[in-house]
């Protein structure tokens, strides 16, 4: 095969790949990094002023941070603070137009939506127990959820890029169930055992409407309570650092 046919279809193999170049970055947010919320955005240029992302998130379940922030939403006496644990996974699909003159920089207008599932760990005070011990109730909670945000992307030394969040926001819904086994005393059909069960009725029902959320409790068996939760979700994209690679 003579040379300049070789070279040819080189450069149609080629083509696919030149055609685009910087047009695709991959970022991690720092910030996310030191809440030990680990994270990966995929972002891809469709027109000068337009890219689409994908972003992934993931937290393993551990004690809360902000706790004393929690404590103010959830307003409840009943709900111990200190044995409560999260963690979660999300998914971030998102649309950005960008107000500079190139292509994936400047400011930025980015809407987006947002699922995410949080694994919880919430204590809830035991009305039979004196020793300050909680009852665990463990489970899930999705939310859906669309919102804004507004933020600054920069390219230095050519192939890298900084990716400054300034504000956002979004809101949704979310519902889940949250179980609890193994309580103790026995809530059995003794004199004992009906009390117990009628005051840790009456602790979950306290729970009902506490802060934004709905929570329905219900005890299931002698030694097996659940609470449903459902309402609305919302959260914030404050200041975060990004730093990606574009290719």
């Amino acid at each position: 095969m003579k040379p300049y046919i070789i070279k040819k279809i080189a450069i149609l193999l080629l083509l696919p790949i030149i055609t685009t170049a910087q047009n695709n970055i991959i970022k991690t947010n720092l910030c996310g990094l030191a809440l030990k919320n680990y994270n990966l955005t995929y972002e891809r240029s469709i027109a000068r002023i337009v890219s689409l992302s994908v972003g992934i998130r993931y937290m393993p379940k551990s004690t809360a941070p902000l706790k004393s922030t929690i404590e103010k939403i959830v307003d409840n006496q009943d709900f111990k603070i200190n044995d409560f644990k999260m963690g979660n996974t999300a998914i971030t699909g998102e649309a950005r137009f960008y107000l500079g003159i190139k292509k994936m920089r400047g400011f930025y207008l980015a809407p987006y939506l947002r699922y995410a599932k949080f694994d919880f760990t919430i204590p809830i005070k035991n009305p039979n127990i004196t020793t300050g011990e909680s009852i665990l109730f463990n489970g899930k909670i999705s939310s859906f959820s669309g919102g804004l945000l507004l933020g600054m992307q920069y390219c230095i030394l050519k192939k890298f890029v900084i990716d400054i969040w300034t504000i956002g926001g979004h809101y949704g819904s979310s519902h889940g169930t949250l179980f609890a086994s193994n309580i103790n005393p026995i809530m059995d059909e003794s004199s004992q055992g009906s009390q117990a069960k009628i005051d840790l009725q009456k602790t979950l029902d306290n729970l009902n409407d506490t802060g934004p959320f709905k929570f329905e409790g219900k005890v299931t068996s002698p030694t097996t309570a659940e609470i449903k939760s459902s309402g609305p979700w919302f959260g914030l994209r404050s200041f975060a650092l990004s730093i990606g690679y574009r290719f």
